[in-house]
């Protein structure tokens, strides 16, 4: 699970055995954690899951996200190939 981002505490990371998923990014702070959707065409992202999350907390991961969206799109493809055999 290699780690792409560490901001304001919070560690934004992909799993390594998540199959074919679409790009997404899991994203941990404390005991916080919650994973976004990217969907590139559209700017956008959504969320899979979170839990144990205020408001203010899903504002500051939501913001991250968007201003590193590009970043995290290059990584997922980075990870992606390594993953090729």
């Amino acid at each position: 699970m290699p780690t792409i981002l560490m901001i304001l505490g919070w560690r934004l990371f992909f799993y390594a055995n998540e199959g074919r998923e679409p790009i997404h990014v899991h994203c941990q702070k404390g005991d916080m954690e919650c994973k976004y959707w990217l969907k590139s065409d559209t700017f956008e992202i959504e969320e899979a899951f979170a839990f144990n999350m205020s408001a203010r907390d899903h504002r500051e991961i939501r913001k991250i996200i968007f201003e590193h969206f590009e970043y995290i799109e290059e990584q997922w493809a980075e990870f992606q190939r390594r993953q090729q055999p």
